[in-house]
C-alpha cells in the first residue's frame, strides 16, 4: 500500500462532511465506484445494517516508567478489574509536546510501575497472551479508569495521521455510552461516514438497523496480530430481527421484499421489510454477530467475551455482506473479508482501490462487499 494513500485527517477536514468519502462497491468480482452519499442507492428495502454502538474512549494516557516517558494505551477491562494495556514510546519529534504518535516498545517487565497523571499509577503483572509481549495485564491504582481517561486521556493516534484530533472525531453516529463507562480503545471506524441525515434517508427507503456492541481493544498497528478476546453484546431484539429477515427469504435466496414475518421463535415482526440481506457495518459487527450465531445459523441473544477469529475456513453463518474500511496487506481482518466475499472478489476490489487511489485507514474511504447480483432473488 503506497504511504501517500493513508488518510491523514478526517473527511470533514478534507471536504464537506463526514460522508464526503468514496465508496467502492464489490458485487462478487464486479466493481463500481460511488460516493458514500450514494449508499442508499446500493441497498434495498429489507436489507439490514448491523451497527456497533460502542463509544470510543480517550484511551491514550501519558506516563513514566522510571525515567522514560511512555504512552499507555488502555485496551480492555478484565473481569477481575485489571486492564490490558500496551506501553509505547513517543516519537522523538512529538516528545516535547507530550502528545502525538508513538512507536512500539517491549512489554513488561513484571512488577514495573508506570506513573500516571493525577498521582495515580499502574503495575504491570503478566502478558495477556503467554506467546505475546505487546499487551499486559495491569493493576491500576484508580478504580474508575474510564473517569481517569476522560480527565487525562486522548484518542489513540498512529503515525500515518497528521495531527491529534478531538475525541468527537473518533465517535460514530451510532455510539451510545455504556452504563459502566466501558467503550472501545479504537473507533469502530466503518460507521464513521454515516450522518444522521444519511441514516434517516436509509430508514425512509426501508433499510433496517440492528444494533449490537463490541468494545474493540488496541489494534496491533505494526504486527497485525489477530484480535484478542473482546467484550460484546447482541440484544435479543437484534437476534430476532436478523432471524426473521433471513427466514423470510425464498429458498436459496438473498433477495429483499416487504411485508410481515415470523421469526423461528414465533415472535411476529410486523410493519418491516423482510427477506433482505444482512450487512455488517465493520469487522467488529461481524465478530459480535457471528459469535452469537449457532451451528444451526440462528442468532441468539448473547453477551460476554468472544475470541472468535473469522477465516475462510471458519466461514460466516449470519452475514451476507460487509461495509468496511480498506485494510493493509498484512492485516488479519483480510481473512474475514475473504470469508465473506471470497479471495477473487477481494483481490479484484483491492486492485481497483489502488488503481483509483482510494484512501486507507480510519479516516479513509470505505468498501461495500455484497453477494453477486446473480445470486439475488426478489421476494414480494
Amino acid at each position: 500500500m503506497p504511504e501517500e494513500l493513508s488518510a491523514r485527517v478526517p473527511a470533514e477536514q478534507r471536504g464537506s462532511g463526514r460522508d464526503d468519502v468514496r465508496l467502492l462497491v464489490s458485487r462478487g468480482t464486479e466493481v463500481t465506484h460511488h460516493t458514500f452519499r450514494e449508499l442508499p442507492g446500493q441497498l434495498r428495502a429489507g436489507d439490514v445494517l448491523v451497527v456497533n454502538t460502542s463509544t470510543t474512549l480517550p484511551a491514550a494516557v501519558n506516563g513514566r516508567l522510571g525515567g522514560q516517558r511512555v504512552v499507555v494505551h488502555f485496551s480492555t477491562r478484565g473481569e477481575d478489574g485489571r486492564w490490558a494495556v500496551e506501553l509505547r514510546e513517543l516519537r522523538a519529534a512529538a516528545a516535547g509536546a507530550g502528545a502525538g504518535t508513538t512507536v512500539p516498545r517491549p512489554g513488561g517487565p513484571p512488577g514495573a510501575v508506570v506513573r500516571l497523571p493525577g498521582g495515580e499509577h499502574l503495575v504491570l503483572e503478566e502478558p495477556l497472551d503467554p506467546e505475546g509481549v505487546r499487551l499486559w495485564w495491569a493493576r491500576v491504582s484508580y478504580a474508575d479508569v474510564p473517569g481517569l481517561l476522560r480527565r487525562y486521556g486522548r484518542p489513540i493516534r498512529y503515525g500515518y495521521t497528521e495531527r491529534d484530533q478531538p475525541l468527537s472525531a473518533y465517535q460514530t453516529v451510532f455510539a451510545l455510552p455504556s452504563p459502566d463507562g466501558s467503550g472501545s480503545a479504537e473507533m469502530p471506524s466503518a460507521g464513521r461516514p454515516f450522518t444522521a441525515a444519511l441514516v434517516a434517508e436509509l430508514v425512509r427507503r426501508g433499510v433496517l438497523f440492528a444494533p449490537l456492541t463490541l468494545h474493540t481493544g488496541v489494534a496491533s498497528a505494526e504486527a497485525h496480530e489477530p484480535p484478542y478476546p473482546e467484550r460484546f453484546e447482541v440484544p435479543g431484539a437484534t437476534a430476532r430481527l436478523v432471524n426473521a429477515v433471513r427466514a423470510a427469504r425464498p429458498a436459496g435466496g438473498t433477495g429483499g421484499g416487504t411485508g410481515s414475518g415470523m421469526d423461528r421463535e414465533g415472535d411476529e415482526v410486523t410493519g418491516a421489510a423482510v427477506g433482505g440481506r444482512i450487512i455488517a457495518v465493520g469487522t467488529t459487527a461481524v465478530r459480535a454477530l457471528e459469535s452469537a450465531t449457532g451451528p444451526d445459523g440462528m442468532v441468539r441473544a448473547a453477551s460476554g467475551w468472544t475470541d472468535l477469529v473469522i477465516t475462510p475456513r471458519h466461514g460466516v453463518r449470519a452475514v451476507d455482506g460487509l461495509l468496511t474500511g480498506l485494510h493493509e496487506p498484512e492485516a488479519s481482518h483480510l481473512l474475514m473479508l475473504a470469508a465473506i466475499a471470497g479471495h477473487e472478489a477481494l483481490t479484484r476490489g483491492y486492485e481497483e482501490a489502488l488503481k483509483q487511489r482510494y484512501l486507507w485507514h480510519e479516516f479513509g474511504d470505505v468498501h461495500l462487499l455484497l453477494p453477486p447480483e446473480s445470486t439475488h432473488t426478489s421476494h414480494c
